[in-house]
């Protein structure tokens, strides 16, 4: 046998090793995905329970189960803005049994300010999106701000405001300081667990104003003066935007379901198919339209996974130029 022979005969047997070793690993995935589950699945959700999150996660949680064929049980691990819960979901074994209904935010931003969460922003991914909130400024109904001018000249005149939000590096939080530094005033953050709190210290006149998401507005005994989104709210519709208002600011929060970072393939698409179907069932449907979400609510994960990269570096250039980027 000659040098060259020898040569491709060796090539030839790893390239059949490689397509064996393939082979083996997508019947391996295949087989996998057909015995799971085998017992419930974990929904963390890392806010308070009654927050709007929650009350999306808990409509979504029966067309999982009813398509995966084991109940979904949203547990609620709320604290340090979403971090604690998304940090447990981090740890987990990447097996499908838990995963995680949050909002991208303390994914992607919480490790660019904190270097101790335990995890990084490739730690977890995306199945699908499944919601895409707007934020509405509330004050008390008594309030002598009526509109976001008014806010800004208050905030001039009296040296500064205080706004409830949900936590350092929270939207709601980015939001009131990105408002601030567009109109070059004074606004002091005061940290809260939920939006309820939020909107009951706003009520009681112990804030001067409050950023929630839109949808928890409805009904509260407070006044929306302004929508931070790109367009207005379908809730608030006489309500003109920051924007509209003359302020670049527009952030907006969104969603849905993710998972430990290495998940076999084969479930990652037995989960977006569930998620794709769950996210079109009427419970669903009726939850989103009464939490404002928008037509397009709904990304499957390569949309999903591409919003985030986009998102990562725009949220790196923001904290950096407020100076929250450890």
């Amino acid at each position: 046998m000659t040098q060259r022979e020898g040569t491709g005969m060796t090539v030839r047997r790893c390239a059949y090793g490689a397509l064996m070793m393939a082979m083996t690993l997508l019947w391996q995935g295949a087989a996998l995905s057909q015995e799971w589950p085998t017992h419930p699945i974990q929904l963390i959700n890392p806010y308070p329970a009654g927050s709007v999150t929650d009350l999306l996660a808990r409509a979504l949680a029966p067309g999982l189960s009813s398509r995966l064929g084991q109940p979904v049980v949203v547990v609620n691990r709320d604290g340090a803005g979403g971090s604690v819960g998304v940090a447990s979901v981090a740890r987990a074994a990447p097996d499908g049994y838990t995963l995680t209904f949050t909002a991208t935010t303390p994914l992607i931003v919480t490790p660019m300010m904190r270097g101790d969460t335990g995890y990084n922003a490739e730690s977890l991914e995306g199945i699908c999106q499944t919601y895409d909130h707007a934020f509405a400024i509330v004050v008390p109904l008594e309030s002598p701000l009526r509109t976001l001018a008014d806010l800004v000249a208050a905030s001039r005149t009296r040296g500064s405001l205080q706004y409830g939000h949900l936590g350092i590096g929270s939207i709601q939080h980015l939001a009131g300081i990105s408002l601030a530094q567009a109109a070059g005033v004074e606004l002091e953050p005061i940290a809260y667990r939920g939006d309820g709190p939020v909107v009951l210290d706003v009520q009681a006149g112990r804030l001067d104003f409050g950023i929630t998401v839109a949808a928890f507005a409805i009904g509260q005994p407070v006044r929306v003066i302004s929508i931070l989104a790109d367009q207005r709210s379908p809730g608030f519709p006489e309500i003109p935007t920051v924007k509209e208002s003359g302020y670049e600011v527009s952030v907006g929060s969104y969603g849905g379901v993710l998972a430990p970072a290495g998940l076999p393939a084969a479930l990652r698409s037995r989960l977006e198919a569930a998620c794709a179907g769950a996210a079109t069932d009427e419970t669903y449907v009726t939850m989103a339209r009464r939490t404002l979400q928008p037509a397009s609510y709904y990304l499957g994960t390569i949309a999903f996974a591409a919003r985030m990269a986009n998102d990562m570096r725009s949220k790196e250039v923001l904290l950096r130029s407020i100076g929250l980027h450890r």
